[in-house]
């Protein structure tokens, strides 16, 4: 009898992970919408409200291109979106950019990829990556890092190049007096070229401790009020589409963005931001949400729902 019961336990099991979308079943079938699936170096995935590729010629592009499947709307901009960027310490830039440093990726069996960057000359740390799709709409990636070394307030850059999407906001700090805590402001060009938004003083003075005056493409940003919560938009109002980019508070000190319609048409998410240790395991993580007509209100509450999970 508790033979039978084990069966029937472990059969009920994948059935519910099996429509949960979890499993990496070959084809395009509903049983598998929110796996991504191998083509050769890239992966590949249609979840029935975003389709496109991971890892495009088998490089650490983020997710590029990506395809808004009602409105036919291309989404992603030349660096893709979710993607490791810029890897900093109080002391050193790691290379270029996460985008030259060598990776590796595979499948997993829920459907989830996993991309590692392995230590080197130039980079005294390990990286893995896991993207994993949460809803239809809704992307998550979950940042480890495993340094060689002990580092000085490692920050890891995320990177999302969007194409349109011309209007940016983070969600930043009320004063006392007003009764909502938060509101979005929106990055306009009379605020700066570069323009970010740390989540305290600490994160302030990390920016400006010589770190983004390393070339190559050294960045001056001007430094905007407090994030209330690592929440930003990027809105379209050609489409009708809002990208929601967010972090939880101790995974992410800083938001940063050109103003609303420069060209780059990006946000950046700063990772990290603390004192790491030879082989300390840490991990941060990241969530975008695309949605038709998004309010303040509703990104709010998607927000609400990711921190309690």
């Amino acid at each position: 009898m508790n033979h039978f019961r084990g069966i029937l336990l472990f059969v009920m099991t994948a059935i519910l992970l099996v429509i949960r979308g979890r499993i990496a079943v070959a084809g395009d079938g509903p049983l598998s919408k929110l796996a991504f699936h191998r083509e050769g170096k890239e992966f590949r995935f249609d979840t029935g409200v975003l389709k496109g590729t991971l890892g495009e010629g088998g490089k650490s592009f983020g997710i590029r291109p990506v395809t808004h499947i009602a409105s036919g709307v291309q989404i992603a901009g030349a660096y893709g979106i979710l993607s490791p960027y810029r890897i900093l310490t109080s002391d050193a830039r790691f290379g270029t950019a996460a985008w030259d440093w060598a990776s590796k990726s595979e499948l997993l069996a829920d459907g989830a990829v996993n991309v590692r960057w392995l230590p080197d000359k130039e980079h005294p740390l390990e990286m893995k990556g896991v993207y994993r799709w949460a809803a239809d709409n809704t992307l998550d990636l979950q940042l480890t890092v495993s340094p060689q070394r002990n580092l000085r307030r490692l920050e890891v850059f995320v990177a999302s190049y969007f194409n349109g999407f011309p209007a940016s906001l983070a969600c930043v700090q009320q004063p006392v007096s007003e009764i909502s805590s938060c509101r979005f402001m929106e990055a306009i060009k009379s605020g700066g070229d570069w323009q970010m938004f740390p989540r305290d003083d600490t994160a302030a003075t990390i920016c400006r401790d010589g770190r983004w005056a390393r070339p190559p493409h050294p960045v001056t940003w001007k430094i905007m009020p407090r994030l209330a919560v690592p929440l930003a938009l990027r809105r379209d109002a050609k489409s009708g589409l809002t990208a929601v980019l967010m972090s939880r508070p101790n995974d992410c000190f800083a938001i940063s963005m050109p103003y609303g319609d420069e060209g780059h048409r990006s946000v950046y998410l700063s990772l990290f931001g603390n004192d790491l240790y030879a082989r300390q395991d840490v991990s941060a993580s990241v969530r975008l949400v695309i949605g038709t007509d998004i309010t303040d209100d509703r990104a709010m509450e998607l927000y609400r729902a990711y921190t309690k999970e």
